[in-house]
C-alpha cells in the first residue's frame, strides 16, 4: 500500500520538533496499513455514528490538503465577472514561532476570505513577512549568525506552521521585505519622496546606548530610561538623521478620516495623533552678520495669514542649532544667557515674504506641542508682544478692523485687502506653490524620523559627495543591496560603516569620490506600502502596476492589533496619499474597513512581594478546592493571580501546535471566534463554557447528519403530504428559523464582524433541528434545506468538519431538496440566501432594548417569539447589542412588556 508523504507532511504536527513529527508520521503510516483502522466516510463510504477525537483527526487529515489545493486553484482563476474582495491581515515579524495572537488574526482573515469566496467574490488573502529589524540583528549578534540566514530559516518555519493550521493564503503573492526584489521598490519610493521635497536630512536627538554603542528605538528603552539589552542609562545624542515630511499631509489625512467608516475608536486616535491642523511651517534662510550660511530653518506659525507681521523667530535652548554642528552655533552661544530671551547675531530670511527677522533664543523650556521653532507675531499673542517689546524689536501691523467688524489684511503685499480667512487660504496656497511651506499641520505632530543606525534594514539610496552633497542613487542602479554581514558586533554608529568596500563609491552626478549613506530605514517604511505590492508581487519593472492596484484597492477589510492604530496606520495612509498625488494609484485611502482584534491573555501567577512570575509547577493548587482560597507558592509565598498578554517570560504562553494537537484545527478556530467579539481580549481558559461549548456543538452537528442519514435508511420514501397540521407548523418554524439565521449570520459576517454572535445564532438553529420530530425529519424538505444551510454557514469557520458533513449530507438517500444532490466541496457552494417569500411576509417585529430603563437600541425578532420572554431574551443576548452591553454583566431580571415591543434588562451597575 502506497502512503502519500505529501499528505502526511501536511499534518498539523508538521511544525513540531523533529522527534514529534517522526512519531506522528510513523503512527499515521501504521494506521493506514492497519486493516482494523476506521476509515472516513469520504474514503470508505461508511458513516461513523459519533464525532470522536479520532474521527476529528481523520477528518482534518483528509480535508487539509484538499482544501488548500482548492483554494490555490481558485486564487489562480482569473474571472473578470466576479467582484473583488481584498482581505488583509497585518503581516508578521518572522520570529520563528507563531503565538496565539497570530492564530487569532489569521483565523479571522481566513474565515472572512472563505465567506466572501462563497458569496461569489474573487478573494485576495495574501501573506508576507515584515522581515527587517533589530530583533533579527540582535539574534544574529548573539548567535554569531548572518541575520539573513536567521530570518529565512524563521520564515520557512512559520510558513510551515501557518500551513499546518489550514490557513488559505494566496502564497503565490508572498512578499518578504528583506529581499532585494522588495526593498528595491522601497528605495524607489524613497527617491520619489526625495524628489518631491518630502525626504530630508537634519540633526536630531536619538536614544543612545553608551555600552552597546547603538541607537535604540523608544520601545527599547524601559520606564526607568534604561536600555532593554545592556541595562545602561540611555543618553540623548545628536545625530544626523533622515526624515519624511509627513506634516505636509497632516490636513488631508485628518480630513479624509471623515469619509471612513468607524474604526473601533481608531479614527479618534488618529485624529488625536494628528491634532488640530490650524497652522503651518514656513521656510527661512539663516544669515550671520548679513551673510547667508546655506542653512534652511522651518518655523511654525499658528496664524499663517499674519506672517507679514512677524517680529522674530524663536528657538528653544535645547534646539539642535545650539548643540549640533550648525554653522550658526558659535554665534548663538555668544548670545545665549540661561533663563532669558536672548537676541543673537543670526537673522532669518522668510522665503515667502522676503522679509528678514532676528533669531531669538527663548527662555522657555518648551513651546506648544513638539515645536522647537516658532514665528513670533505680536498681534497674535500677548507673549509674542511681550518678547518683542522686551527686546525692542520692530514689526509691521497687518490687521485692520472695518466698520462692520470684519478684519482685513494691510501691509501684506498682494494679500492686502483680503479677509483673514481669504488671506489664510491664499498665503498657504502661495507658500505651497513656491515649496517654502504652507502645508496645514498641528503643533503636536512631528515629521517621521526613519533613520536607524543598524545593519538589518533597507539601505537608504543616497550617496554623500563633498562637491554635490547628498545625491540620490539613480533608479536604474537600484536596488542598493546590503553588503554581506561578515561580522556584526553591534558596536559603532552604524555596522554598515565597517563595510569599507561597500561604503566607498562614485558620485552619480560628478563621478567624484563619495560615501554611501550608512543609515538604514525604519521597518515602518517597508510596511507602509506592502499592501500595494501584494497586488503585483513579481513586477520587476515598477513597484506595482497601477491597473492591478486600482482593481484590488482599497483593502476591503484590514485586520490587526490595536497597538498599530496610530503609527503604522498613519504611515500607510500617508504613503497612499503620496502615491495618489504621484499618479501611481487612483485611491487616496488604502483601507475601507478596519477590524482591530484584542489580545489573547493567559493566567499569570506572581509572588506578591517580589513580582516574580512563577510556573504552574511552582504553585500549590490544592487549596483552590476551597473557593474562598487562592493558590500559594510551594515555598509558602502569597500569589497574585492576573490575566496578562501571553509571554514566555510570564510563563503564561500557549503553543498553538499543542492546542491543535489536543483539540484540532476547527475547534481552535471556533473557540477563537466564539470566545469574544474580535476587538475584545480573550482570557484563555479551557474550563470556561467557550471550549466545551464548541466541542459539544461540533458533535451535535455531526449527530444531525447522522440522524437524517439514519432516518432515510429505514426504507421509507419521504412524502411531505403525510405531514399533519401540527407537523406542517413545525416545518414552517424550521423554515423561518433557517431564514432568520441566514439573515443574522450574513449581517454578522459583513457588518459588525461579531463571529461569536453568528456562532450563537447557528447554535440556536442547531437546537431547533435537534428538537424536530421524527416525521418532520423524515418527510420535510424544510429540515433538509435548513441543515444544508447550517452546514454551509459553518464552513468558513470550521472548513474541515463542514466539508465532511457536506459529503455525508449530499449522499443522503431519497433527498427531497436539490441542495442535497449537488455533492462537491461545501466551500465551492454559494452562501445561502434568504427566501424571497420570507422577505415578503412581515413576520418580524423590532423590539426596543432597555438596560436599567435606558434605551440602548432595537433587535429584530420573529413575530411568534416576540411574546415569549425567554425567547426574546435569548435573541437579544445573541445580538450585537447583547454581546457588547450584556455579555459581561449580571442580569438580575428581564421584563418583557405585554403591550409594547419592549424588553427591559435590570443588571448590576
Amino acid at each position: 500500500m502506497q502512503v502519500s508523504m505529501r499528505k502526511l507532511a501536511l499534518h498539523p504536527l508538521c511544525a513540531a520538533p523533529f522527534h514529534q513529527r517522526r512519531a506522528a508520521l510513523l503512527g499515521s503510516v501504521l494506521r493506514l496499513l492497519s486493516p482494523s483502522t476506521r476509515n472516513l466516510f469520504s474514503e470508505s463510504g461508511v458513516w461513523e455514528k459519533d464525532y470522536r477525537p479520532e474521527t476529528r483527526r481523520r477528518v482534518e487529515e483528509w480535508w487539509h490538503p484538499r482544501l488548500m489545493e482548492q483554494w490555490r486553484k481558485d486564487a489562480l482563476e482569473q474571472n473578470v465577472d466576479r467582484k473583488k474582495f481584498y482581505v488583509l491581515s497585518m503581516f508578521p515579524y518572522p520570529s520563528g514561532r507563531l503565538h496565539m495572537g497570530h492564530v487569532r488574526v489569521y483565523t479571522i482573515s481566513d474565515t472572512i476570505g472563505h465567506f466572501q469566496r462563497m458569496r461569489g467574490h474573487q478573494v485576495l488573502n495574501p501573506m508576507g513577512w515584515d522581515a527587517f529589524g533589530l530583533p533579527a540583528e540582535n539574534a544574529a549578534i548573539e548567535r554569531g549568525l548572518d541575520p539573513e540566514e536567521w530570518t529565512k530559516s524563521n520564515i520557512e518555519s512559520m510558513r510551515e506552521q501557518l500551513n499546518s493550521l489550514g490557513l488559505c493564503f494566496n502564497w503565490d503573492r508572498e512578499v518578504t521585505t528583506c529581499l532585494p526584489d522588495y526593498y528595491k521598490w522601497t528605495q524607489y519610493l524613497f527617491i520619489k519622496l526625495l524628489e518631491a521635497g518630502l525626504a530630508y536630512q537634519k540633526e536630531a536627538v536619538v536614544n543612545w546606548d553608551p555600552i552597546d554603542q547603538t541607537v535604540l528605538a523608544d520601545e527599547q528603552v524601559d520606564e526607568n530610561g534604561r536600555s532593554w539589552r545592556s541595562g545602561a542609562l540611555v543618553e540623548q545624542k545628536l545625530l544626523k538623521q533622515w526624515f519624511i515630511k509627513t506634516t505636509n499631509y497632516a490636513k488631508p489625512l485628518l480630513d479624509a478620516l471623515e469619509d471612513l467608516p468607524e474604526w473601533y475608536g481608531v479614527k479618534a486616535m488618529q485624529a488625536n495623533w494628528i491634532g488640530d491642523c490650524s497652522g503651518c511651517y514656513f521656510d527661512f534662510k539663516l544669515k550671520v552678520n548679513g551673510e547667508e550660511t546655506g542653512e534652511t530653518l522651518s518655523a511654525y506659525c499658528s496664524s499663517p495669514e499674519m506672517v507679514f507681521g512677524a517680529a522674530y523667530l524663536a528657538i528653544l535652548p535645547s534646539h539642535r542649532l545650539l548643540h549640533g554642528s550648525s554653522s550658526v552655533r558659535s554665534a548663538l552661544h555668544e548670545a545665549f544667557q540661561p533663563g532669558r530671551d536672548c537676541l543673537a547675531k543670526v537673522t532669518a530670511h522668510n522665503l515667502l515674504t522676503g522679509r528678514e527677522v532676528p533669531l531669538v533664543i527663548s527662555h522657555r523650556d518648551a513651546f506648544d506641542g513638539y515645536l522647537d521653532t516658532v514665528i513670533g507675531i505680536p498681534a497674535c499673542s500677548e507673549e509674542d508682544l511681550s518678547v518683542a517689546r522686551a527686546l525692542d524689536l520692530e514689526w509691521t501691523t497687518v490687521l485692520e478692523t472695518q466698520k462692520d467688524g470684519t478684519q482685513t489684511l494691510i501691509n501684506s503685499e498682494e494679500f492686502s485687502g483680503l479677509t483673514r480667512q481669504q488671506a489664510f487660504d491664499a498665503v498657504t496656497q502661495k507658500a505651497k506653490e513656491l515649496r517654502v511651506g504652507g502645508h496645514l499641520t498641528s503643533s503636536k505632530l512631528r515629521d517621521w524620523l526613519i533613520s536607524r543606525q543598524r545593519y538589518w534594514g533597507t539601505p537608504i539610496p543616497v550617496v554623500h559627495c563633498e562637491s554635490c552633497g547628498a545625491v540620490a542613487v539613480p533608479e536604474e542602479e537600484l536596488p542598493v543591496t546590503l553588503p554581506k554581514a561578515s561580522s556584526l558586533t553591534g558596536k559603532g554608529a552604524s555596522p554598515l560603516e565597517a563595510a569599507h568596500d561597500w561604503v566607498g563609491c562614485r558620485c552619480p552626478r560628478c563621478n567624484g569620490p563619495a560615501r554611501r549613506e550608512t543609515d538604514t530605514m525604519d521597518t515602518f517604511v517597508d510596511s507602509s506600502w506592502y499592501y500595494f505590492r501584494y497586488t503585483d508581487p513579481h513586477n520587476s519593472d515598477r513597484p506595482f502596476n497601477r491597473h492591478l492596484a486600482d482593481h484590488w484597492l482599497p483593502v476591503d477589510v484590514y485586520i490587526g492589533g490595536k497597538e498599530h492604530a496610530v503609527m503604522h496606520l498613519y504611515y500607510a495612509r500617508f504613503l497612499c496619499h503620496f502615491c495618489k498625488d504621484q499618479g501611481l494609484v487612483a485611491h487616496r485611502e488604502p483601507f475601507r474597513k478596519l477590524l482591530v482584534q484584542g489580545l489573547i491573555k493567559g493566567q499569570t501567577y506572581k509572588l506578591a512581594d517580589t513580582g516574580q512570575y512563577l510556573r504552574r509547577e511552582e504553585i500549590d493548587f490544592t487549596s483552590t478546592h476551597d473557593l474562598d482560597k487562592e493558590p500559594v507558592a510551594l515555598n509558602g509565598g502569597r500569589i497574585e493571580v492576573t490575566w496578562e498578554k501571553m509571554s514566555k517570560s510570564k510563563h503564561n504562553g500557549l503553543d498553538p501546535q499543542e492546542v491543535v494537537q489536543q483539540y484540532g484545527v476547527d475547534t481552535a478556530r471556533l473557540y477563537i471566534l466564539y470566545a469574544a467579539p474580535p476587538e475584545q481580549d480573550i482570557l484563555w481558559n479551557v474550563k470556561t463554557d467557550a471550549l466545551p461549548g464548541v466541542l459539544r456543538w461540533q458533535s451535535r452537528l455531526w449527530q444531525l447528519v447522522t440522524k437524517l442519514r439514519g432516518a432515510r435508511q429505514l426504507g421509507d420514501v419521504p412524502n411531505p403530504s403525510l405531514l399533519k397540521k401540527k407537523e406542517l407548523a413545525e416545518a414552517r418554524k424550521i423554515w423561518e428559523n433557517k431564514n432568520y439565521a441566514i439573515q443574522e449570520v450574513t449581517a454578522n459576517f459583513t457588518e459588525d464582524f461579531l463571529f461569536n454572535a453568528a456562532i450563537s445564532r447557528l447554535m440556536g438553529l442547531t437546537n431547533t433541528l435537534h428538537s424536530a420530530t421524527v416525521r418532520v425529519l423524515q418527510h420535510s424538505a424544510e429540515f433538509e434545506e435548513a441543515l444544508a444551510a447550517l452546514v454551509t454557514m459553518v464552513a468558513p469557520m470550521a472548513p474541515h468538519l463542514a466539508s465532511e458533513l457536506w459529503t455525508g449530507l449530499s449522499q443522503v438517500k431519497n433527498p427531497l431538496s436539490p441542495l442535497l444532490q449537488r455533492g462537491g466541496n461545501v466551500l465551492q457552494e454559494s452562501w445561502p440566501s434568504v427566501d424571497s417569500q420570507y422577505l415578503e411576509v412581515p413576520d418580524f417585529v423590532e423590539v426596543t432594548v432597555l438596560i436599567n430603563n435606558k434605551p440602548c437600541g432595537t433587535v429584530t425578532v420573529p413575530l411568534q417569539v416576540s411574546k415569549d420572554s425567554s425567547g426574546v431574551q435569548q435573541l437579544v443576548m445573541e445580538s450585537s447589542i447583547g454581546q457588547k452591553l450584556l455579555s459581561e454583566r449580571t442580569i438580575k431580571r428581564a421584563i418583557l412588556s405585554p403591550r409594547a415591543a419592549l424588553i427591559n434588562f435590570l443588571v448590576d451597575e
